[in-house]
């Protein structure tokens, strides 16, 4: 106590002085608080970021992952390092997007798997909402194609074929809870026909089985099937689209072809583990939709047959939502058992 102070002065004083650097405390935390995930997005990528492509190499997983991650290097300045992890129909990839650190260093590429999985499987490994969506990429559509061999031009064609003989013919397909399996399944279903179903470990695997005559038909993106359709090595029934597609000009739709429920896409859509900052889900949902308005980049995208779609982050999050509740439908009316 200073000379002269009566004591309850210097209590108040004590007080008053307590309450004003608590209040300053406060003050400096909350700025640092706002501040924070500003200094954090300024200085994020300082490293290199792996690009999770949860499919085996050749598909349009793949494929489509390769481009945007080189893509994202070039517009951030670090390297992003494309890292299949393949299995399950997508899952075994996922899954291990959902173990990575929630920092913006990891990001995972996610196609219409995401939205099946839970719909399909009694038990998952991780759950859906472990991911969190920050843009949707591109949307390819799938066609429907056959070995030149099969006696069918037409699917109306294919399916009496089916129905004169039954379990003579084989549907490939990529494996359990892909969305081109589903797809078959659903086909089948419909039509009431006895095919058999011959999973794989991806698309593309069904694809080179079909090449190969081990397999009558798949589904399959329009960019992988297109040049083998136009060599000749295989035919294209139907596109599962609304309309032709540039891709494949002369072969009719899906709704041309007397089967408008069947129109099927294969969508991609970006995610990053759930807890990632939302300043750095920002920066990347910018980056990639800066990136979907280059010439360059759309070209690519389209050389393979991919429509380019960009959104906010709240928008892809709300149409994974919606598709999962589509493709539950589609489980449901296709009579799949939950796996």
């Amino acid at each position: 106590m200073f000379p002269g102070m009566r004591p309850q002065n210097y209590m108040k004083r004590r007080k008053n002085m307590k309450k004003l650097l608590t209040a300053t405390a406060c003050i400096v935390a909350s700025t640092f608080m706002v501040a924070a995930p500003q200094v954090q997005a300024q200085a994020y990528p300082n490293k290199p970021i792996r690009f999770i492509l949860p499919f085996p190499p050749g598909g349009g997983t793949d494929i489509l992952g390769r481009i945007f991650a080189q893509q994202l290097s070039e517009q951030v300045g670090q390297p992003v390092v494309p890292e299949n992890r393949g299995g399950a129909g997508g899952n075994v990839g996922m899954e291990y997007a959902t173990r990575q650190a929630p920092d913006g260093y990891s990001i995972v590429i996610c196609s219409p798997s995401l939205a099946i999985s839970p719909n399909l499987y009694k038990k998952l490994s991780y759950k859906q909402e472990d991911l969190t969506p920050f843009g949707r990429v591109a949307s390819i559509p799938n066609a429907f194609v056959v070995h030149p061999v099969v006696p069918a031009r037409t699917v109306k064609e294919l399916v009496a074929l089916a129905k004169r003989s039954p379990d003579k013919l084989n549907f490939g397909t990529g494996g359990g809870g892909t969305s081109n399996d589903l797809a078959a399944r659903y086909f089948i279903g419909e039509n009431k026909l006895k095919i058999l179903i011959v999973p794989h470990k991806g698309v593309n695997q069904a694809t080179i089985a079909l090449l190969g005559g081990q397999v009558d038909m798949v589904v399959v993106g329009v960019a992988t099937s297109a040049p083998h359709v136009n060599a000749g090595k295989l035919r294209a029934l139907a596109t599962l689209t609304d309309k032709r597609t540039e891709a494949m000009p002369n072969v009719p739709s899906i709704v041309e072809a007397g089967f408008p429920w069947f129109q099927v896409d294969t969508w991609y859509v970006m995610a990053v583990p759930a807890g990632t900052p939302p300043a750095i889900i920002s920066r990347l949902n910018t980056e990639f939709n800066k990136m979907l308005k280059m010439p360059a980049m759309l070209k690519k995208l389209d050389d393979r047959g991919a429509i380019p779609v960009t959104s906010t982050p709240a928008e892809a999050e709300k149409f994974v939502k919606d598709q999962t509740a589509t493709w539950a439908k589609v489980i449901k009316d296709a009579g799949v058992d939950r796996l």
